[in-house]
């Protein structure tokens, strides 16, 4: 083969990338990237589909790669528009013989897939691979269409008789160069450029995500060699404070800057070398519930976007633009969801603790409509990945996988994970001056007790949010629709 493209799409990095393994072999490559306008439009309830947080991540990302490729001889072209558009003229310019990308399970990717194949010259190939999953669906012992209905039984099923986890696709030691007369292209220098606002980073944070291969790379031997953080794992990952907590892979694996794979064969050898024990399992298990969803929004498609969700259960809900922005504001009145939602909106991060806390209020305690929560989420998580984030939010709002109906306690959570309100004073400084056990739940002391602090309640920080709100049903769609059904041919990262 002469000349090879490559569609990069989450998958920024070189190592264990089937796709760029195949385009190698050609004399020579276009690696692209697309910067699809799409994915920072503003949605339905006034937000960017993909805000400044995943914006920077992703620029990050992309500047990484860059260099990584140029290292070994290549080069990635960066062009802003529809992959549907960009793509074919690139194989005509270039004179491409065949076009090679991972694919992805959800219809809005799928649509663009569809649409990119229709509008290539006749005549050349197409090479997609299944990407983004520890375990390959070829290697399941049953089909997609039949993955079970909760985790659990999923998991005993794939861990039955060992893991089947393929060897990583081989890392290109060089890398073809481009075709004579195709530009690479620049690359924004940030957010701004794409259209939204560009925050600086927040002075509180305690760790900022940076994007790219490298540094993922570099997080993964830091947490489990360098810090010997994976030992404790299992003991530490529902910590919400400290950047060393939870190995904080998930921004890195959402963007394919990270393989499954690579971390999979991490661990096997941290087991091999320093210690197997519970918390090496966990964290090969957290990759195996982030498979479950991949192949659960495989199963199900457009269902995880329906308000009745995979299970086609109604549930009681409503949607209240002034309780939404109290939520995403993080002034509900209970500290530890305020600190999580706080936290999000300034970093574009939280934990998976905290996460469940929020969406168990929202979706549980206030009743809300739970698609515009996840909406919410995925334009603000820099970690966002689709079947993730909307498989977990179908879960919450019990109509998805595993659903038990559980709401969680918020007030004994943080007593449970932020005892000492380090976590709660971070986020919420009005809170500062009161001891632990009002800092967590400042409307459980007395008139006295605030005063001896000069502090008022209702004034200094809000009076809690009254829960259960009213019975009323979702009127921004028809029930038995997706969210975003008046805008079908929007896509999302």
């Amino acid at each position: 083969m002469r000349t090879a493209l490559l569609w990069l799409r989450n998958d920024l990095r070189l190592h264990d990338h089937a796709p760029l393994a195949e385009a190698a072999r050609a004399e020579r490559l276009v690696a692209v990237y697309c910067i699809d306008p799409r994915h920072y439009e503003e949605n339905d309830y006034g937000f960017p589909k993909a805000d400044s947080f995943r914006a920077r991540f992703l620029l990050e990302s992309l500047r990484d790669l860059r260099a990584r490729m140029r290292a070994r001889g290549g080069d990635l072209v960066v062009r802003t528009g529809a992959p549907e558009d960009i793509v074919p003229d690139l194989v005509r310019a270039a004179g491409a013989e065949a076009v090679f990308f991972h694919d992805e399970p959800m219809r809005e990717e799928r649509d663009v897939e569809d649409a990119l194949r229709a509008a290539l010259p006749a005549g050349v190939a197409v090479r997609a691979h299944w990407g983004h999953t520890l375990l390959h669906p070829e290697d399941l012992d049953f089909p997609l269409d039949e993955t079970p209905e909760n985790f659990s039984a999923f998991r005993k099923r794939v861990e039955r008789g060992g893991l089947r986890v393929r060897e990583e696709a081989p890392e290109p030691e060089r890398l073809p160069p481009l075709p004579e007369g195709v530009e690479p292209g620049a690359i924004p220098d940030g957010p701004a450029d794409l259209g939204l606002e560009d925050r600086a980073p927040d002075p509180h944070a305690p760790f900022r995500l940076v994007g790219g291969e490298t540094q993922g790379l570099a997080r993964v031997h830091a947490y489990a060699w360098e810090g010997d953080h994976l030992r404790v794992y299992k003991e530490t990952r529902n910590g919400m404070l400290e950047p060393d907590d939870s190995t904080k892979l998930s921004a890195w694996l959402s963007n394919g800057c990270l393989s499954p794979r690579r971390t999979y064969y991490e661990v096997l050898r941290y087991e091999r070398e320093r210690v197997q024990n519970e918390s090496t399992y966990w964290l090969v298990f957290e990759l195996l519930w982030r498979d479950y969803f991949r192949f659960y929004g495989a199963k199900h498609g457009d269902r995880l976007f329906y308000w009745t969700g995979p299970l086609r259960r109604r549930v009681t809900t409503h949607f209240d633009a002034g309780t939404f922005a109290r939520w995403t504001d993080g002034r509900t009145g209970y500290p530890l969801v305020d600190a999580v939602m706080r936290e999000l909106a300034a970093t574009g991060f939280c934990s998976n603790r905290g996460r469940q806390n929020v969406a168990s209020l929202y979706a549980k305690g206030l009743g809300l409509d739970w698609r515009a929560g996840a909406a919410y989420f995925e334009s603000l998580l820099v970690d966002y990945d689709v079947t993730s984030n909307w498989g977990n939010w179908c879960y919450v709002a019990g109509v998805g996988a595993d659903p038990r109906d559980r709401e969680f306690n918020v007030e004994r959570q943080a007593e449970q994970y932020d005892p000492d309100a380090r976590f709660i004073k971070r986020w919420v400084p009005e809170l500062a001056a009161l001891p632990p056990h009002l800092a967590r739940a400042p409307y459980r002391g007395t008139a006295d007790e605030l005063a001896r602090y000069a502090f008022k309640l209702g004034t200094d920080y809000p009076s809690p949010i009254e829960l259960g709100g009213p019975t009323t049903k979702p009127g921004r769609a028809r029930q038995d629709e997706p969210w975003k059904q008046a805008r079908r041919d929007s896509h999302r990262r």
